[in-house]
């Protein structure tokens, strides 16, 4: 029963580094790079651009283009070129 239980966790844990379990989209996952860039800048800009928001706000695709926007009024160069990113 041991080798069996041992060759039942050795055939998971090579399917699970061959086959990714999510299924995403390339869509979705560009889209999924997007928020995470969002969340850096929002963090990095925070004082800058954003500073009469709440610290902890969680940023959601639905808030990009708000980011983006508030990265270009507020922001200099280097916000303008994050801003640039998110728009794509």
């Amino acid at each position: 029963m041991n080798t069996t239980i041992r060759e039942y966790l050795a055939m998971i844990g090579r399917r699970g580094g061959r086959i990714s379990k999510r299924k995403l989209s390339p869509g979705a996952a560009r889209d999924m790079v997007k928020v995470r860039e969002a969340r850096r800048a929002y963090r990095r800009f925070y004082a800058q651009c954003f500073w009469s928001c709440a610290p902890e706000l969680k940023i959601r695709a639905v808030d990009l283009p708000w980011v983006a926007e508030q990265l270009r009024k507020h922001g200099g160069r280097e916000a303008w070129q994050v801003a640039a990113r998110l728009c794509r």
